[in-house]
């Protein structure tokens, strides 16, 4: 008599959302949020600190990366409130330097836990927003689903999604 195929260890979900100060990225978060909670997964939040668009001495580019990162980090700590406030669990977080499609395109690839990328489309008459734009084409290349939620959503609209 052979032993039944055990079923795979059950994987904790983890939704990453990359963070920046945009309303679509607030919608992505809630979104994530929510879903980790219903489904006992996690968040994870990637800010990128992303490099001057201009050349700079190099005391100015430091000093500029310096307040970039202090931002990042202010912004990193009212959003894992926010993630803590409604799932329940303190978000995964990840600070990288460069540019913010590679280095998210980087971490996918580096991180196995992932399982969601998260994203929200922008409302504007200039499309869904850079980010979007850019992963549509590499969709190909990423080894996890993309979600990408409207918009203009609210919170009772996020709520009865998620």
């Amino acid at each position: 008599m052979t032993d039944a195929p055990s079923s795979p260890p059950i994987r904790e979900r983890i939704f990453l959302v990359v963070v920046d100060e945009t309303e679509e990225m607030r919608i992505a978060l809630r979104y994530a949020a929510l879903r980790a909670f219903h489904t006992g997964g996690k968040v994870a939040l990637l800010a990128v600190i992303e490099p001057p668009g201009v050349q700079l001495s190099k005391g100015v580019e430091e000093r500029i990366e310096e307040e970039r990162r202090e931002e990042a980090e202010r912004l990193i700590s009212t959003l894992t409130a926010e993630v803590k406030g409604t799932c329940g669990a303190m978000p995964i977080v990840y600070i990288r330097e460069g540019r913010r499609r590679d280095e998210l395109l980087a971490l996918i690839d580096e991180e196995p836990s992932i399982s969601v990328l998260v994203l929200a489309a922008g409302t504007g008459q200039e499309g869904p927003g850079p980010l979007v734009t850019a992963l549509i084409g590499h969709s190909g290349r990423l080894r996890v689903p993309i979600t990408i939620v409207p918009g203009g959503l609210s919170d009772e609209q996020i709520a009865a999604l998620a």
